[in-house]
Order: C-alpha cells, then structure tokens, then sequence
C-alpha cells in the first residue's frame, strides 16, 4: 500500500479569520502566534472515530490543527450514540471515517481531513504514520492498540494513549524509546468483554484530554503526560497520577535483542 499524502503546506501565516477563530487560545501567556502556526502546519493521525476520538477530532479542528488524518473501519450504530458526539441518528449506517471529516470541516473549514476507512493492521500502520507528528490511540480493542503502539515505536513517533472502561479512564504520553511505551504498561493483551461498558461523558472527558496533550506536544506548552498515567475514577471524580517506567526487557522498546 502506498503511503497517504497531504495536500501542499499551508503558508507560514495566519489569515484574518484564523486570527479571529483562534482569538481566545491566541491570549494564552506562552502561546501565541507561533503556537497557532505550529497547529496549522501539524499533521496528526487519530485512530478510532467513537466516543474517545469523536471528541478529540472536535477539540483538535477547533484549535486549528491543520491536517488531521482519521483511521475507523466502522459504520455508526445506535448503540454509538451514547458517547460518539460526532454523529446523529440520520447517520446510523454511515461510515464514521467519512461522517466525522464532513463534521469536522463544517465546524472549521481552515483545515485538512483525511478519512480513511481502513482496519489499522501490522501491514499498513506505518504509511499511515510515516507523514505524521504525532499519533493519538482512541481505540476501542488492544489487539489495534499494540499494532499502533508497534508502529510508533518503530518510527519514534510520539503516540497520546487514551481508554476508558465503565467508570474509569486513563492517558499517557508515549515517546517513543525515552518513556514507557503501551507494552511497558500492559505487557499481555487483558481479556477484553465482547462489548465495552462505558458512560457516555467519560470518553469525552478523556478524548478531550488527549486532544490537551496533543496540542502541547506539538507547541511546547505545559508539561505533557510523560512517564506518568492520569486514571480517572468517575464515581467519586477523582484524578490521580501513577508514575511508570520503561522496561529494558520490553519487547518493543526495551534494548533486549528478540528473535
């Protein structure tokens, strides 16, 4: 398969509306221009477009970042729409991918979308990261989540981890070979239910988070999630952070030569 390409960069300046879309985020002490000109000239992958990446692919356009390429496989079912505030019910039997790119364009038209109605498998996961600054895991299975964390690793590309189950969510940062990466984490894939229970509010929670850290990874702002793990325990609101370490032995990072 042939590596995806974007269009042309955008030029090096912000036009009048983008001045006036991005005017609140454009009054934050250490931002500025610059910040906003590092968003428009990013190209970022998302991978899962339900109830993680719906609100993440929402934060991410609003804030202007420039091309933003979706992966997701699925059709909307109305089971999604619980959580998946990209879509409505006249979308049920649409594919999310396409439905999410005319969702985010209407919403900001200065950017780039790419959907791609793909599986994300070890054979394609790195044309699809090869053009990329960054990846965010908005996934719903591990199975998915290893072959993206594989990739990232393998191209040293940052990748925002994010997951949620019930009432509980948990983000990470991972870069690649200088913090723990997800098979640090979760050494062997965690039997998974055939369906994920979850409230509807806490993907938004989380996917606007990763949304958070992918603009401060890609402008230098704040202290990204790096070698920490944010969980979220919604029945009490309650945020605390677990800090985590690389295994040397990690078969994807670690230095240990695997045959």
């Amino acid at each position: 398969m042939p590596s995806p390409s974007y269009p042309q960069s955008p030029a090096d300046e912000l036009t009048r509306s983008e001045v006036e879309r991005y005017d609140r985020q454009l009054k934050i002490m250490g931002f500025g221009r610059e910040s906003q000109l590092k968003l428009k000239r990013a190209r970022i992958l998302v991978v899962g477009a339900g109830g993680l990446g719906s609100a993440a692919l929402l934060y991410l356009a609003a804030a202007g970042v420039g091309r933003i390429r979706i992966i997701d496989k699925e059709v909307v079912e109305l089971s999604n729409l619980n959580r998946q505030i990209l879509y409505t019910s006249e979308d049920v039997g649409k594919p999310k991918a396409e439905i999410a790119s005319r969702r985010l364009k209407e919403l900001n038209p200065e950017i780039e979308v790419e959907p791609l109605q793909e599986k994300l498998t070890d054979e394609n996961a790195e044309s699809f990261l090869k053009d990329v600054d960054l990846a965010i895991d908005c996934l719903d299975n591990f199975e998915a989540r290893f072959i993206l964390n594989r990739a990232c690793v393998s191209l040293s590309k940052p990748l925002i981890h994010g997951a949620v189950y019930g009432l509980e969510g948990r983000l990470t940062t991972i870069i690649p070979r200088k913090s723990p990466c997800l098979a640090c984490l979760i050494p062997r894939k965690p039997k998974e239910p055939p369906v994920i229970p979850v409230l509807g509010s806490l993907p938004g929670v989380v996917g606007a988070l990763e949304a958070l850290e992918a603009v401060k990874l890609l402008t230098g702002l704040g202290d990204p999630a790096i070698g920490r793990l944010l969980v979220i325990d919604g029945y009490d609101l309650s945020f605390y952070w677990i800090d985590v370490k690389r295994d040397p032995d990690c078969p994807v990072c670690g230095e240990k030569e695997w045959v």
